[in-house]
């Protein structure tokens, strides 16, 4: 029981001496660890402006870059995390929803799983050299009814640790056949620390077979519903399974404490550090928050987890990397993506972008060193192909089923040509006022890339 947990009391203590490669020569590359958060929203987080105190998150956003426009490659989980780790659109790769039941996704529209076909970001890195692990969350294949997903070495994991919904559950996460269990030997309160430990452990050198440079995606549960921050606010079902006793905002609270307090033990092991080997941490989240209580956790932007406005897809990012990534700094002017992150990470790793690639988004590895380049690439996204399988938020949260942005300009539609929206975010933000009377010439122009682009999409 708890055979990871001695990971989480850090790294072991080796010589001053930097890492060196085969021949001798010092590697300086850095470890690399992409913490993806589940439904958290830019307003869970006290330096984004919410009302929760998230200490060891506030001060990681002090000694590295905060950026304000970042945005996920879909308002739900596993596109978002498509995107991310393919840097590619992930219609191209037919998955549109959260990945389910084979009938389900047949339902959508879209694969039971992420094809072997696509580049990976950890393939990519194992082939220049570095140790990969995935520990937590997964969600693209695996679970329910899919049984011949592929494993995590396909995708170019040395190590995966996945939750229910992964080819390869860690059997201190899941118990029975169920995301939850109360028979888990890693209570779902504990999940987060859990994970930070292994995370941790696996960037020892005793433990990924050398002194290689490590890649670790590190994807939580937290704080995706039910939020269950103790024991007393589990409940049990006959069957084992387990969920909450109520999305309050008090135990929201309790679970975006207790992962604040597990991320800073991991910030604080590694400012520890004496491998000699610099580590890069992103900070982010997969999608928007829901329940969103008025719009408090996304900080007023309209939209919410399963919308294309802004609460579903701005959200959180931060980047620390000490003597890599400078401190202080705010960047409220670059529009940073998760496609992005792709080519940015191998840009900053020394990895070469697999034979062919074709990415859909940019090298912005100058703005996690402190720059603030510009996008040139417009991003495009969908949500809803049907009113059948996909969930919808309610009211004026509910949106389009298209969006592009290209600078401050983004413009949603539905995939029928109707129901266009612009919005100017450099003064409307909350994407109140609609353009498109106003701008013309700028609505053709988007609507027209925009139906052109989901034309393309398999």
């Amino acid at each position: 029981m708890f055979r990871h947990f001695g990971w989480i009391i850090g790294l072991t203590a080796l010589a001053a001496l930097g890492p060196r490669d085969a021949a001798g020569v010092e590697d300086k590359r850095p470890n690399v660890i992409v913490i993806l958060a589940d439904d958290l929203g830019p307003g869970d987080l006290s330096c984004y402006g919410g009302s929760i105190a998230t200490p060891n998150i506030d001060r990681m956003a002090r000694e590295g870059v905060r950026f304000t426009r970042y945005y996920s490659a879909s308002p739900i989980c596993s596109p978002s995390r498509c995107g991310l780790i393919t840097g590619q659109f992930p219609a191209r790769w037919r998955i549109t929803s959260y990945l389910q039941t084979r009938a389900g996704n047949r339902e959508c529209g879209q694969a039971d799983f992420l094809d072997l076909k696509a580049p990976t970001l950890p393939r990519a890195l194992k082939t220049a050299g570095y140790w990969t692990l995935h520990a937590g969350k997964w969600h693209l294949g695996g679970g329910r009814d899919v049984k011949d997903a592929p494993r995590f070495r396909e995708y170019g994991y040395h190590r995966g640790l996945g939750t229910w919904e992964s080819p390869e559950p860690d059997p201190e996460l899941t118990a029975r056949d169920w995301i939850w269990s109360a028979d888990d030997p890693v209570r779902r309160w504990l999940r987060t620390a859990y994970l930070c430990g292994v995370s941790l452990g696996f960037t020892e050198p005793s433990e990924n077979a050398g002194d290689g440079p490590c890649f670790v995606n590190l994807w939580l549960d937290d704080p995706h519903t039910p939020w269950v921050p103790s024991a007393a606010d589990q409940i049990v079902g006959k069957d084992g399974r387990a969920t909450g006793r109520g999305d309050t905002k008090e135990r929201l609270r309790g679970v975006i404490v207790e992962l604040d307090r597990a991320v800073g033990v991991l910030l604080d092991t590694l400012r520890k550090d004496r491998t000699g080997r610099p580590t890069i941490v992103l900070f982010l989240s997969d999608n928007g928050p829901l329940p969103t209580f008025k719009r408090e956790r996304t900080v007023g932007l309209r939209g919410s987890k399963l919308s294309l406005y802004e609460g579903g897809v701005r959200l959180p990012f931060i980047a620390w990397g000490p003597g890599i990534v400078p401190a202080g700094v705010t960047n409220d002017t670059t529009v940073l993506a998760a496609v992005d992150l792709f080519p940015t990470l191998c840009r900053l790793s020394g990895a070469s972008l697999p034979a062919g690639y074709e990415g859909d988004g940019e090298d912005m590895s100058p703005a996690l060193l402190g720059k603030s380049p510009r996008r040139t690439r417009p991003l495009f996204w969908e949500y809803g192909r049907n009113d059948r399988s996909f969930s919808y938020p309610r009211g004026e949260d509910r949106s389009p089923n298209l969006a592009v942005l290209d600078g401050d300009w983004k413009l949603l539609v539905n995939d029928d040509g109707r129901g266009a929206e612009l919005y100017n975010l450099a003064d409307d933000p909350k994407e109140a006022r609609n353009r498109v009377a106003d701008e013309p010439v700028v609505a053709a122009r988007l609507r027209e890339a925009v139906l052109n682009w989901r034309k393309s999409q398999p």
